[in-house]
This record gives C-alpha cells, structure tokens and sequence, in this order.
C-alpha cells in the first residue's frame, strides 16, 4: 500500500450509485477527493445493479473521460466497467493502490484478469465480503424450507388443478440437522438463522476451531464425515483451485436419502451431472440454486426443467439496502486505509477468494 497515497487520497466512483451515496462519503471524508460523474456511469436497472444497462454506450470523448478520471485515482469504488477485463485495463496506473469489488466473491474477477505478480503485490482487492450474509442466509432458508415442506410438488399440483387423495407429511425445521459448507461470515449468518429455526448446525471451516453455536467444525477434507446424518446441507464457499467440483459424485454418495442441497456459494464448488444423479436417484431430494459453473445457465442444461430444482439467477443476495451496505463497509475500510492500517477481506492474490 502506497502511505503517500493513502494521506490524502483520490477516490474515482467506477460503476453505477446513487448519489446520495456519494454524499455521504464526501461528507464523511472532507479531506477525500471523490470523484463521481453519472453520466459516464450506465444506470441502473434495479437496485444494486452494479454493472448497469447493457444499452449504455459511451460517446468516445466520454470514454476517455472515464479512463482519464479512473487513471487520476488512487482508489477505485468498483472494477471499472464491472469486469475483469476493466481491472486488467487499469492495473497499470501507477497511481492505483486499492480497489473496492461490488461482489463478495471478487476472486474469480480478479483472477481472471490474469494480473502479474508485481500488480497483485501492488494493488490491493477488498471485497464485500459479508453485505451478502443476511440476504443470503434468508435464501438458503428459503431453499431448505421449499425442500422440507415439497413446495415443489404443490406447485405442480396447483397447475394441474390437483387436490392428492393423500396428502403427504412435511418435515419440520426444528431438530433437524443441518451441515453449511463454509463457515465464513455467510455461513456463520445461516447457521444463526437456521439455529432459529430449532435446527442443528455443522460445518467446515479452512481453520478448524470451535465456534458457538456449532456442533462439529472440520475442514473440507472432513466434509463426507458430517452428511450421512444431515437433512440439509448449504454450500457457502466461493470458488476457488481448493473447492472446484468438492461436491462431487462421492460426496453426494455420503450424503443420506432424501437430502435438501441448497447452493449460495459458488457454481464451480460442485460437480453438476454428480448432482442430477443424487437428484435422481433420491440422494438429494431437492435441490435450491442460485449459482451455476457457467452463467447464464445454458437453456439446454436438464437443471431448468428438473421437477426438484428451483433456479434462481443468481440473485439470491440482492436486496434494496445493498448499495447503502456496501457503501458503509467501503467507508469502514477507508477509516483503516486512512490511518494506515490493514484493510478487511482483502482478496488473497495467490488463492484467490
């Protein structure tokens, strides 16, 4: 990190957000330089819409504009253009020293600009990192209540116009036992919200520790161990060389009959034909996803019309109050940067995550 720099720093706004927004960190850091022009910013179509309208087109002196204001900053509130390859196209400003990500996992973004060491060393990468955890943790609950209580099937039943002659018990939430793959700041969110629930909680961790609340922590390589007594079982981890296709063929095979799969984690972090045989099978009973390895998920993937699948586009952390969080932990981070002192969810450039 560039001390001088970070004495009296220029702060260029990159992607799309309110200006209210704007305001409060101006006013928060009247030392701060902010640099926030709208109209080279496409606008949002939805709350938090962190890339904005497609349609957005730059004219070429507004182009050199933005490129010109993000080149005169010393920090960056987002990648600019919203893409790795805007951080690719930037990472050799000599100014640059730190750059805010919109996504709490910004390691694949910044991985894929393929960025030299020296750039990595030189610029660090702060992700939002837990904004996400409370919308999240709601998602995932969604999931696994959908999978207890066979929303699915009275979904169906609903179109048909179908009253059963049976009708079919639904599982209870309370006493059953959950496994959350993934116990950072998400996975510590869903663990507290499905403890609510009267659910038991397990999980991994990379550190294994104890942590309330929790009744067995391991690390991944002790995931299998923890699932042939779960009912449900949350993905949170991000995608990574360490967790590419962990749920695989083996790990829904440890898991028993009739499992709930809820993924809010990453879509690389499992092995997608390993899942729809667990779903086939019965392995899995149902299975609640939000991330896909390949997104948009292709329109012939057998995942959209799967009787047992809901498919969410990858919005299950959205919410209306995103950009004010997000903005917050910006502000939180600029206090240590300010002082000189490290900054929180780094993005680590040799893992990654």
């Amino acid at each position: 990190m560039n001390t001088m720099n970070s004495m009296n720093p220029t702060i260029a706004i990159a992607v799309p957000l309110e200006t209210e927004h704007v305001e409060r960190l101006r006013a928060a850091f009247p030392a701060v330089t902010v640099l926030h022009e709208p109209d080279l910013l496409p606008p949002e179509r939805f709350p938090a819409d962190h890339a904005g309208d497609p349609a957005f087109r730059r004219s070429a002196a507004q182009e050199a504009r933005y490129w010109e204001m993000l080149r005169s900053a010393d920090v960056l509130y987002g990648f600019p253009n919203e893409n790795a390859a805007g951080l690719a196209a930037i990472a050799d400003s000599p100014r640059l020293d730190w750059i805010h990500a919109m996504a709490a996992g910004a390691g694949g973004a910044v991985k894929a600009a393929n960025l030299s060491a020296g750039q990595l060393a030189r610029i660090a990468v702060t992700s939002s990192a837990g904004v996400h955890a409370l919308p999240l943790a709601e998602f995932a609950m969604l999931g696994i209540l959908n999978g207890f209580k066979d929303t699915a099937a009275m979904a169906r039943d609903q179109a048909a116009k179908h009253w059963p002659t049976l009708r079919t018990p639904m599982r209870l939430a309370a006493g059953s036992r959950l496994v959350v793959a993934g116990l950072g700041e998400i996975g510590m969110e869903t663990a507290r919200v499905a403890r609510a629930m009267g659910m038991r909680v397990s999980g991994t961790k990379r550190s294994v520790a104890p942590l309330e609340g929790i009744e067995a922590v391991t690390d991944n390589a002790g995931l299998a161990g923890l699932l042939a007594d779960a009912d449900a079982v949350v993905n949170t981890l991000p995608g990574t060389p360490y967790t590419e296709r962990l749920f695989n063929a083996d790990v829904f095979a440890a898991m028993k009959p009739g499992t709930v799969f809820v993924n809010v984690g990453r879509g690389t972090v499992v092995d997608e034909d390993a899942l729809l045989a667990a779903l086939d099978s019965g392995q899995v009973s149902y299975a609640c996803l939000d991330v896909f390895a390949v997104e948009p998920l292709a329109a012939d993937s057998p995942l959209w019309e799967h009787p047992r699948v809901m498919v969410s586009p990858h919005t299950g952390a959205l919410s209306d109050a995103e950009n004010r969080l997000i903005a917050e932990r910006f502000m939180d981070n600029l206090r240590l940067y300010l002082a000189g002192e490290p900054l929180i969810h780094v993005v680590d450039p040799v893992h990654f995550y």
